[in-house]
């Protein structure tokens, strides 16, 4: 086994092999965009390293690209002393992490796992915002944002998701996707569940129900949000409480999906207010 060395940039362990296996491991994260085996995210980029840093996650190890060393320096003491620290050439870097311009600076770091049942159970006020089906990472990550931005109480992603672990949308959430509760669920599951506990359910319609400044968003309610094109499935629609409408122009034949779940969790924070 490798001795662990310190964070400071002196001291980094230069590798030069493709197969090494902490590199190994960094590209494999990031080309299936789920968590290693041993439940680390993979994540590049000073700014998302940074709201790593800021959000108190525990780094396995961090990457540095030969040409960001300089840049790099600043950062790697936040870190701290404990953590491996390798040296990689550039085009090797360039190889294991997904940005067409890499920055030169890449981490495995732990992220948080949490239970249904734990954030149901949870005293955090705000509502639920359940995702079904949607496949673009930038939304998601605009939608884990704005969830940490109104307060929302969790983030409950069911099949057919993009995983929260893609690189684009950790990019995209500015760094919320590591202070966020947010749990894998099935939504035949989670439905039943929340009935059982009397969480009211919404939806948003283009075409018809509520309109959004009439609505009552107070108390235990969960938000749901549908694939980008599709939206949520007739079948799951029918399982609301209220469908809601977001007024809006009709030459606008409807809102991008993390549009409209940053507009209901605003309404929903200003309505608890």
């Amino acid at each position: 086994m490798e001795k662990t060395r310190s964070a400071d940039p002196r001291h980094l362990r230069r590798i030069e092999g493709r197969h090494n296996s902490l590199l190994k491991e960094l590209r494999q994260a990031f080309s299936r965009g789920e968590l290693t085996t041993s439940g680390e995210c993979a994540i590049e980029g000073f700014r998302v390293i940074e709201e790593a840093v800021r959000s108190g996650l525990r780094f396995r190890a961090v990457f540095v690209s030969e040409s960001g060393q300089a840049r790099a320096a600043r950062l790697l003491p936040q870190i701290g002393s404990h953590v491996e620290t390798v040296l990689v050439p550039d085009k090797l870097f360039a190889s294991a992490v997904p940005s067409e311009s890499p920055q030169g600076l890449a981490a495995l770091v732990n992220v948080k796992s949490h239970a249904l049942n734990e954030v149901l159970e949870s005293a955090v006020p705000g509502p639920f915002l359940v995702i079904a089906g949607l496949q673009d990472p930038g939304n998601l990550g605009t939608i884990l944002r704005s969830a940490e931005a109104f307060g929302a109480k969790a983030v409950l992603l069911s099949e057919g998701t993009v995983s929260v672990y893609n690189s684009k949308v950790v990019r995209a959430s500015a760094g919320s996707v590591f202070r966020l509760a947010v749990v894998k669920v099935e939504l035949k599951t989670v439905i039943e569940t929340m009935r059982t506990r009397g969480v009211r359910l919404f939806a948003t319609s283009s075409h018809k129900g509520t309109l959004l400044p009439e609505a009552d968003l107070r108390g235990q309610v969960a938000i749901f949000i549908g694939n980008e094109g599709a939206g949520l499935e007739k079948k799951l629609l029918s399982e609301m409480d209220e469908l809601i409408m977001i007024p809006h122009s009709q030459r606008v034949e409807s809102l991008n999906a993390g549009i409209a779940a940053s507009i209901m969790l605003y309404e929903a924070s200003r309505q608890k207010s």
